[in-house]
């Protein structure tokens, strides 16, 4: 078993840094980023080498990005860890990317600016909060969280050190017709905004990729390249199957995410709250239905849902699942895409998903907003904005505080299904009314061993 979280006073003697240049904000001045620099560089460290940091890391950071290196690798699968660094080195043409077995290691290196989290959800927030104390820079793969405690936790933390944090939803930065479908929105394009349709897939297209329906329970050994201590963590103790730790079963079972309610969810969702402004709001009241695998099963998060959420002026957005919404969907535009977002006002309507804009007014599909119109942030990509944010150069696309109001919206929905009962929510205080069972689902207990939450509170 690995040690547990080191203290504050054994974190920095770790890593040979002072408690002031810790706290230390990363935001440097831009006459330190010239061509007379000491280094043109960022310098960043992946941990969580699967499947979503390769597709990411890949196209947005190692190929696309220049300014930024690749220093570090982190799984708990060394063969993982090892050949993600060996892809990294091949692309540079040189030895300058380390596979590194333990996160903390990672945190308490000097030379290391920031770092990109594309772990299983159950360690987004513990692994940024680490960070954060540590004074590193995170771009943080969705969906947030499993809990909004964490997530407050967290929030404090970023703004006591003054990181950069950015959310790696993508949508934002690196596919333009979101931001145009955003803009047309809030400028009035359709007058009075009177319903939102949004959608993304459910666990119904990854059935088919586990061993067994709903994915084995029969406990089996871990493979012997693999710290499966350290990737369960926080979460509790449990056999090892061969779906357990998969790519699939990281999404679907409840010990380690919300399922796609939150793990697709967090796209559309954080496209609705920016067409209304809502990064720092939220609906106020929440109606949910949904179907939840057979008991017993290995998968056990949300298959299917319907909900409904109430915004200020009683709009209504109505928030779907893959089967539900194609055909509600196919009835509202002419095709079904499995993901996407409806917009629909007293002037017509607007619906937007990864691959186009559509609109009633075709006018409307290529029409850029004025100068003197509400204009949301350009940039090339999710992954330029962070490394601009770093250097002190732009604001984050997409901030902590969209992330967790965004997030509180999959976590509430999840709950309202739960408890087979309607949400009453209060968005300034961030507290579900009159119902003291539900409220205290906002919560998650963490493993002593691994719970930083507790390991910094008893620091300070």
């Amino acid at each position: 078993m690995n040690p547990p979280l080191p203290s504050r006073r054994s974190f920095l003697k770790l890593t040979g840094l002072s408690a002031a240049s810790v706290a230390a904000p990363l935001i440097l001045p831009h006459r330190l980023w010239g061509a007379s620099a000491p280094s043109n560089h960022v310098h960043l460290a992946v941990i969580g080498c699967g499947s979503r940091a390769t597709g990411n890391v890949r196209g947005s950071f190692l190929q696309n990005l220049p300014e930024a290196r690749l220093v570090a690798t982190c799984d708990p699968l060394k063969s993982r860890r090892e050949g993600f660094a060996r892809m990294v080195n091949q692309s540079y043409g040189q030895q300058v990317c380390a596979p590194v077995a333990d996160f903390r290691e990672v945190l308490a290196r000097p030379d290391i600016d920031g770092i990109i989290v594309s772990t299983p959800d159950h360690w987004h927030v513990p692994i940024a909060y680490a960070a954060a104390l540590a004074g590193k820079a995170m771009y943080v793969e969705k969906p947030l969280s499993l809990a909004l405690t964490w997530s407050q936790k967290l929030r404090a933390v970023v703004a006591e050190k003054k990181v950069v944090f950015q959310y790696g939803t993508q949508q934002r930065g690196s596919m333009s017709q979101f931001r145009r479908a955003c803009e047309l929105v809030r400028n009035g394009y359709l007058g009075d905004l009177r319903e939102v349709l949004a959608w993304c897939p459910d666990m119904s297209q990854q059935l088919n990729q586990a061993s067994a329906p709903y994915g084995s329970t029969a406990p089996v050994a871990p493979p012997a390249d693999f710290d499966y201590e350290m990737w369960l963590g926080p979460a509790p103790m449990a056999p090892f199957t061969v779906d357990r730790c998969t790519q699939y079963g990281a999404y679907h079972i409840y010990d380690y995410a919300l399922g796609f309610i939150a793990g697709w969810g967090a796209h559309p969702l954080d496209i609705v709250h920016w067409a209304l402004d809502m990064d720092g709001g939220g609906p106020t009241r929440i109606d949910a239905a949904g179907i939840l695998p057979p008991a017993g099963s290995l998968w056990n998060t949300i298959e299917s849902w319907d909900a409904r959420l109430t915004y200020p002026k009683d709009l209504v957005v109505r928030f779907m699942g893959h089967r539900i919404a194609a055909p509600v969907v196919k009835a509202r535009r002419p095709f079904f895409r499995d993901e996407g977002i409806l917009f629909v006002g007293s002037k017509g309507w607007i619906s937007v998903d990864r691959t186009a804009l559509y609109c009633s007014d075709r006018n409307l599909q290529t029409h850029e907003v004025g100068e003197n119109e509400i204009r949301l942030i350009r940039t090339r990509s999710q992954a330029q904005n962070f490394i601009d944010a770093i250097r002190g150069l732009a604001k984050p696309i997409s901030p902590l505080e969209a992330a967790i109001r965004s997030d509180t919206v999959s976590l509430l929905t999840d709950i309202a299904i739960r408890g087979g009962r309607p949400i009453q929510w209060d968005p300034k205080t961030e507290t579900i009314v009159g119902d003291p069972d539900a409220s205290k689902l906002l919560d998650r207990p963490l493993r002593a061993e691994w719970n930083v939450f507790a390991a910094n509170e008893r620091r300070a």
